[in-house]
């Protein structure tokens, strides 16, 4: 890190600690650590958009927003006698060290897996976790902490051989899905579609595509087209409740083709 990137880091600190003083911003001096998470949420969250958007700009400014929001935590646990920015960062760069014993020591990690792989297995010991699965925050989005599971499990040694295999689970789970359909309470119903999605995940992290980026792009495909409809539906003089499915298909149709998609629908 350069000279001037300390600097500004320790310029952040003292600028976020005038804020907390005495005779600093209100509504920066009533914060605590549990006030700050929605707003830090909806941070990442921004950073997420920037990068699907790839736009460069704004993710600089939202990975600073990210810094402000590591300061104000540590701040205002510093302040209440917890531990301060340099505790922080003295053990993120240890761990960061004792967890690639690939690269600063005499463990092999010839994959990026086997990488994953040492730092689980240190991870793992250091906590004196009972379960491989231990770790994973149960308040994460599903899809996200499905495939976080499933990796845990992976770098353990669970994991299928063939993607044939994964793809015989995800069909396997489809047919008990029509089956409880068919025959069972909305309960049984509910519980196979979770089978569905958790084995689709699977795939995901098998084929090394993260299931929540996927999902979350084919959300904005279909807002996206499914404004064009209306606005179709419009520009012919109707209100979309008064359009047929064969109008609003053709328009989405077109859409598709314009986006140059050629997936079904």
């Amino acid at each position: 890190m350069s000279d001037s990137a300390d600097g500004k880091f320790e310029e952040l600190i003292t600028i976020v600690k005038r804020l907390k003083a005495p005779d600093g911003c209100p509504w920066d001096r009533e914060q605590t650590n549990a006030s700050l998470l929605p707003f830090f949420l909806e941070e990442v969250y921004e950073v997420i958009e920037s990068v699907d958007n790839e736009n460069w700009s704004e993710l600089k400014e939202e990975l600073g927003d990210i810094l402000l929001h590591a300061v104000f935590q540590a701040v205002i646990a510093e302040e209440n006698g917890h531990f301060n920015i340099e505790d922080s960062l003295k053990n993120v760069n240890e761990k960061l060290v004792r967890r690639h014993p690939h690269v600063f020591g005499d463990a092999k990690a010839d994959e990026a897996f086997h990488a994953k792989q040492n730092w689980e297995a240190e991870k793992h010991k250091e906590k004196n976790r009972q379960s491989r699965l231990d770790g994973v925050p149960k308040t994460l989005p599903a899809l996200v902490r499905a495939q976080r599971l499933q990796q845990k499990a992976s770098y353990a040694g669970f994991d299928w051989d063939e993607v044939e295999q994964v793809w015989d689970k995800i069909h396997e789970e489809i047919q008990e899905l029509k089956e409880a359909q068919s025959e069972s309470t909305k309960k049984h119903i509910a519980e196979e579609i979770g089978d569905v999605l958790f084995s689709v995940v699977n795939l995901a992290r098998y084929l090394d595509i993260a299931a929540e980026d996927a999902l979350r792009k084919t959300n904005k495909k279909f807002t996206d087209r499914f404004s064009q409809v209306e606005e179709g539906i419009k520009a012919q003089g109707k209100e979309l409740e008064d359009a047929t499915l064969e109008e609003m298909d053709a328009i989405w149709e077109m859409a598709k083709n314009a986006d140059g998609s050629n997936e079904k629908k």
